[in-house]
């Protein structure tokens, strides 16, 4: 029983894995913008704010990227759409917090509801993937 426990939890995990990697093969804007997510939200949860303060203008252009971009079809919804324009309107804020040098505690603030924002729209991806 135990053997099929850890094996079923190994094909799950390898599907979620795979879907993530579908959604971002098929929306490299999406990619593009995961790459400077994950780089400066992990650094930043470790104490470094120094990525994000570095890269807040590029997090902004990809999102603006992204929100102009073409939509892969099977995640062009009302729900997907309305995700992306509070991610570059979020994005923009951050952008603005980290030029006029607002408290670490702020920016961070920030930068967790973007990641969370950007996870609530590969969320919404998979929804309609499946």
């Amino acid at each position: 029983m135990k053997k099929i426990l850890i094996l079923f939890s190994f094909v799950l995990a390898m599907t979620a894995q795979t879907n993530a990697q579908t959604i971002f093969d098929s929306w490299p804007e999406l990619k593009a913008f995961h790459s400077v997510m994950s780089d400066t939200f992990h650094s930043a949860e470790e104490g470094n704010l120094n990525r994000i303060k570095q890269k807040s203008a590029e997090l902004t252009a990809k999102a603006s990227k992204m929100q102009n971009s073409l939509i892969p079809k099977a995640y062009k919804t009302p729900a997907i759409k309305a995700s992306i324009e509070k991610l570059y309107m979020e994005s923009k804020v951050l952008d603005q917090q980290v030029k006029s040098k607002e408290k670490d505690a702020v920016i961070l603030k920030s930068l967790t509801a973007l990641h969370d924002r950007f996870h609530e729209i590969v969320g919404l991806c998979r929804e309609k993937n499946h």
